[in-house]
């Protein structure tokens, strides 16, 4: 394939990985040359993110790309999960490593916060849902215990903007990653620095903030030529994850009202608005307004996803059962229908470790007979997620007054089959499936935007069905899901 060749990192809570995109002008194809383990790091009673550890993972990439394989780059860029952050002091230090949003450190921090300002207040001007981790609160309890790093940090970088600094020197903010921050005024797209002050934060440290496709700059000397890419310009894509999957969800600009969901370890569901929805509704169902591409808003709900089931896996292996996603899913498959239902976003679900037996906890104190299975537990969540999927797309209707006809699943959870036609069942909506490796695509397509390439993400989405198969879920009439909605609107209703 001819024409330009980009070089997207994405790195999730799993792992990380370097993907060569290649746009021919008609056609997308992706390639992964970097596969790396990543995720949380206790030291002592905290849980971190190994930044530099990640920072040489994505040197071994770009020396691949630039000494042993000769390619000739027209753009790299870098995406992440949202919210967590660095601080850099004087002289160009990084003040440590950045907390994992999972640490326990934040529990009790959304009242805290909320005994200064209230929800409502922080709401109105930021838009964004309520998650004890996000960098708000993080930087609130940094500011309470006089965090040392705080008091040192010149400025404040998320995940994706630090590794940039590292490749470029520019220390910058891209919009959708700021934007989960909730520390954006959600109207102006601009940090909200009457917000911060009145809570302590200083907003010395907050950097400018860069729109996706924006050249953030060229490599810098040093690793210009450690890597043999000379000075191949880094790219601010759409820097948050999530951002870059809901770019290339492969939509059409005149079909069917639709809604995406981001399946990955979190479930990203949402639509795309011209501008922020701040009611009363979008407060009371807990619903976000984060920064999309070309000007749009991810009007979305975060949703636990299949963290469940990586959790659940994790822990059967420790036990000695070293069964894949496939074997598990195969499983499930077989296992009995509605057995058992939980709330995938339950506050107890949210820490590391011993899921099945939390996931068993829930049931007893629910009322249910846990599952007894490993297939009949994966089943419960799979069906769970589902039935949470229909109630946030009955909420997304009433809060946005907009129907909903499709439904689009992209990412890594699409090759769950079972759960992209227990979602069709669910909601009773179609469901397209496809791209697995949408926020990669949405990376290199963000850089081909920037590269002059593409004209929109319109024609970028258009290239992306053109490149990639996608597949449709009809919904089935399988009985019990009206019941099973009962069930679960009682286990939801506090």
């Amino acid at each position: 394939m001819t024409g330009k060749t980009y070089l997207a990192f994405d790195l999730g809570a799993e792992s990380g990985r370097a993907v060569l995109g290649r746009f021919d002008g008609r056609r997308f194809a992706l390639e992964e040359i970097h596969r790396f383990p990543n995720g949380p790091v206790r030291v002592i009673d905290a849980l971190h993110w190994d930044a530099l550890g990640l920072f040489n993972e994505i040197k071994k990439a770009l020396t691949l790309v630039g000494r042993q394989r000769s390619e000739t780059l027209s753009g790299l860029a870098v995406d992440t999960w949202g919210v967590d952050l660095a601080l850099v002091g004087p002289n160009d230090v990084l003040l440590g490593n950045p907390y994992h949003y999972r640490d326990a450190r934040f529990d009790g921090m959304l009242d805290r916060t909320f005994r200064r300002v209230s929800r409502e207040e922080i709401f109105q001007v930021t838009g964004l849902q309520f998650m004890q981790f996000n960098t708000l609160f993080q930087l609130v309890r940094m500011v309470d215990e006089r965090h040392p790093a705080l008091l040192s940090a010149e400025r404040m970088l998320h995940m994706p903007d630090l590794f940039a600094w590292l490749m470029t020197g520019r220390q910058a903010s891209e919009y959708t990653i700021a934007s989960t921050s909730q520390m954006l005024d959600a109207r102006t797209r601009q940090w909200a620095r009457p917000l911060l002050e009145r809570l302590g934060i200083p907003t010395a440290i907050l950097p400018e903030i860069l729109q996706p496709g924006t050249v953030i700059g060229p490599m810098v000397g040093w690793l210009a030529e450690e890597t043999g890419l000379g000075k191949t310009p880094v790219i601010a894509t759409a820097c948050h994850d999530t951002g870059a999957a809901v770019a290339s969800v492969p939509a059409e600009p005149k079909g069917d009202p639709w809604c995406y969901i981001s399946s990955g370890t979190w479930s990203l569901m949402g639509v795309e608005l011209e501008a922020p929805r701040i009611t009363p509704l979008a407060l009371k169902y807990n619903f976000t307004n984060e920064g999309g591409v070309a000007g749009t808003i991810r009007f979305l709900k975060n949703i636990a996803g299949l963290w469940l089931v990586q959790q659940c896996r994790a822990a059967w292996q420790l036990e000695g059962h070293d069964l894949s996603y496939d074997d598990l899913t195969k499983l499930a498959a077989g296992a009995p229908p509605f057995a058992a239902l939980i709330d995938p976003d339950d506050p107890s679900f949210i820490g590391i470790g011993q899921m099945p037996q939390r996931i068993a906890d829930y049931c007893r104190r629910t009322g249910q007979t846990p599952p007894d299975s490993q297939g009949g537990l994966v089943r419960c969540i799979l069906e769970s997620l589902a039935l949470r999927y229909r109630q946030v797309l009955d909420r997304l209707e009433e809060t946005t007054d907009r129907p909903i006809r499709v439904i689009h699943i992209v990412g890594g959870g699409t090759r769950n089959r079972l759960l992209s036609q227990l979602t069709a069942d669910a909601t009773g909506r179609p469901v397209v499936a496809g791209p697995v490796e949408a926020t990669a695509l949405g990376n290199v397509m963000m850089q081909a935007i920037a590269a002059g390439q593409l004209s929109s993400v319109w024609s970028g989405r258009q290239a992306l069905r053109d490149s990639f198969p996608l597949e449709t879920f009809a919904p089935s009439q399988t009985p019990g899901w009206d019941e099973a909605r009962k069930r679960f609107a009682e286990l939801t209703a506090g």
